[in-house]
């Protein structure tokens, strides 16, 4: 079996899966429900290590581990360097043709794909960031409504 591409847009609930083969010709489309049994029977067409492309969007971790667990050579694209902006037609379909364009022409603007340990201790540091952030604005409140009972200094 030749090599084959796939491309992933993935959603909360359901995404979508557009497969290629070497030549760019379109092979399969397909919507899921975003459930790691679907992605890995989707997958399974793709034959052996099929190239991935799968954009960093939230969520995505799960995903990402499914696709490595089953010989995927994932490709996690950052969402910054692909300038949607200049498309006149944005939607899932299209947005997949460009990733799997972009793969095979080796062009494709790639993140890094964080271990798992890394992974946890990011949403650890990110979810300490988000209470002390909290913190911060109910301190500041606090102060705010008990200025409010004060009374201007007199000269």
């Amino acid at each position: 079996m030749k090599r084959q591409y796939v491309a992933i847009d993935l959603h909360s609930r359901r995404s979508l899966i557009v497969r290629n083969n070497e030549h760019g010709e379109e092979l399969e489309v397909v919507r899921i429900e975003n459930d790691p049994v679907a992605l890995s029977i989707a997958l399974a067409a793709a034959g052996p290590e099929p190239e991935v492309a799968i954009e960093a969007t939230y969520g995505w971790y799960w995903a990402v581990d499914v696709l490595q667990a089953e010989g995927a050579r994932v490709h996690l694209v950052d969402p910054l360097g692909l300038n949607w902006d200049s498309r006149r037609v944005k939607n899932d379909y299209r947005d997949c043709r460009e990733l799997l364009d972009r793969l095979r022409l080796g062009i494709l603007p790639e993140a890094w794909i964080a271990p798992p340990e890394v992974r946890e201790l990011r949403e650890l540091v990110r979810y300490r960031a988000k209470l002390v952030a909290l913190r911060t604005g109910l301190k500041a409140q606090v102060k705010a409504v008990l200025s409010q009972g004060r009374t201007a200094p007199s000269n």
